[in-house]
């Protein structure tokens, strides 16, 4: 604890440097919370305040933060790689859908027992998922194998 500190009133305006007692003195005169500010310089900064007020609109400042962050869920559409034609236009709409929300959409080929040393077959079906929606959707993360299953991370752009 330091015997000395630089003073800021409620204001904003400098005190001045004076004893810890003194600047509790002044607090208490006020009705007021002597808060320490910067703990780390020399001699440390306390600024007369009400306690509770700064913590709430701290609080409410943080809320503000938090509303205006963008958060994205992400949807997941499967497929398999013998997918008929109509089944595949019906993904490829149901995850241009999801992308025009505003949400990420997680594309999984399913592979079948011996299908899987297939893999090419079903990076092509990626690949031209990538191709018929990069109006509206950029690749987060490629095509990669994990498994039995291949997967892409679509984002909205």
């Amino acid at each position: 604890m330091a015997k000395e500190v630089r003073v800021i009133d409620k204001e904003g305006k400098q005190l001045g440097i004076m004893e810890v007692g003194k600047a509790l003195e002044i607090a208490r005169r006020e009705a007021l919370d002597l808060i320490e500010v910067a703990p780390q310089a020399s001699p440390p900064v306390c600024r007369v305040m009400d306690y509770g007020k700064f913590r709430y609109q701290q609080e409410r400042r943080l809320r503000k933060e938090r509303k205006k962050q963008k958060t994205y869920e992400i949807k997941q559409v499967k497929m398999r790689i013998k997918i008929g034609e109509h089944d595949y236009q019906v993904k490829k709409r149901l995850a241009l859908k999801f992308l025009e929300r505003g949400d990420k959409v997680k594309v999984t080929i399913m592979f079948l027992g011996r299908q899987v040393s297939y893999p090419e077959l079903g990076r092509r079906l990626l690949d031209r998922l990538m191709e018929e929606t990069k109006e509206k959707a950029c690749v987060e993360r490629g095509p990669r194998l994990e498994g039995y299953n291949m997967t892409m991370v679509l984002r909205p752009k």
